[in-house]
């Protein structure tokens, strides 16, 4: 399974935009900001999540399989799979997440 489009909105993130984008497919869209080293470790959601990154840079691991994650990149986090998100970046990182 595909879980990380690269590049799949512009660098320069309009947060409107994505939010616009998620919510004809469905989904929700709200922002995490987290300080460098923050882990969120072994969720499960019920539901289906996408993830994007406004600024800096996360360490993502889905189901076993590990992805890095950068401004502009889209993840896809399916439901009821167990994953884990981690800031790596040496500042700050702003991400939005989304569940349908």
């Amino acid at each position: 399974m595909q879980y990380i489009t690269v590049n799949k909105f512009a660098v320069l993130l309009n947060r409107e935009e994505i939010s616009q984008s998620w919510r004809q497919r469905g989904y929700s869209c709200d922002l995490f900001i987290d300080p460098p080293g923050r882990e969120w470790n072994d969720f499960v959601h019920s539901t289906n999540e996408l993830v994007t990154v406004v600024e800096g840079k996360l360490q993502l691991t889905i189901d076993g399989e590990e992805f890095i994650a950068e401004p502009g990149d889209e993840v896809f986090i399916p439901k009821n799979v167990c994953h884990s998100v981690k800031n790596i970046h040496s500042a700050t990182t702003k991400w939005l997440y989304g569940y349908d």
